[in-house]
């Protein structure tokens, strides 16, 4: 008897947890929570697998610039491999975010959030130019309503900035960098910008990156 309950309420449970994930809001919270832990829990799981690193048996003399290109291509026909198996969801971003090129910042890990409501510019030292002010705007003409410009911990363009040597060497990532509040003026003085911040319908943000944790903090 004992043992007929205990599989009745096993199965209730099997029927009943499918229903909550699909037609309650906790349901759909804990599933796009659960989604966010496994984004992270696969960047674990491939972290520490160096024979996937670009390395030709991991000895630096036999690292070649075509060993490399081989080694991307191998690991860009799995991973096609998987989205042509499981397609995913067409989707319109929403929020454009400008992001340092720094390989340390993970858009992904940024949001917690694959489903491509972003767009994303990366620039050495997220630095603007007009190129990217313009596709910023052309990305608000297309639906963006939040545009997010942001600076993270650690960045090497500032550490040249900030260095009498380094400048010397990289002028031009200097200038830029020290013209980057300049340039977010000169963005949110374009009269397409400027109109839909009057209006309500755009918001522009100015986040800080702690490069160690993710998190954004207002600058």
């Amino acid at each position: 008897m004992q043992l007929g309950i205990k599989v009745l309420c096993a199965a209730a449970t099997l029927v009943a947890l499918p229903c909550f994930l699909a037609f309650t809001d906790p349901g759909h919270k804990a599933q796009f929570v659960l989604g966010g832990a496994m984004i992270n829990a696969g960047y674990r799981l491939q972290d520490h697998h160096d024979e996937y690193d670009f390395h030709d048996g991991h000895d630096e003399h036999h690292i070649t610039p075509e060993s490399v290109w081989q080694e991307m291509l191998q690991q860009n026909r799995m991973a096609a491999s998987v989205r042509s198996t499981f397609p995913r969801t067409p989707r319109h971003p929403l929020v454009a975010m400008v992001v340092c090129m720094d390989a340390r910042i993970d858009t992904n890990e940024l949001t917690g959030d694959t489903r491509k409501y972003y767009y994303v510019v990366r620039t050495a030292g997220s630095v603007l130019s007009e190129r990217e002010m313009e596709m910023l705007e052309l990305a608000v003409d297309n639906g963006v309503k939040v545009i997010v410009l942001t600076t993270h911990t650690d960045c090497a363009a500032e550490r040249v900035a900030n260095s009498d040597e380094l400048r010397s060497r990289y002028p031009a990532l200097s200038q830029a960098v020290h013209e980057r509040g300049i340039r977010i003026r000169e963005l949110l003085a374009r009269p397409a910008i400027a109109s839909r911040i009057r209006d309500g319908s755009l918001a522009v943000k100015l986040m800080d990156i702690d490069t160690a944790t993710e998190r954004l903090v207002p600058k």
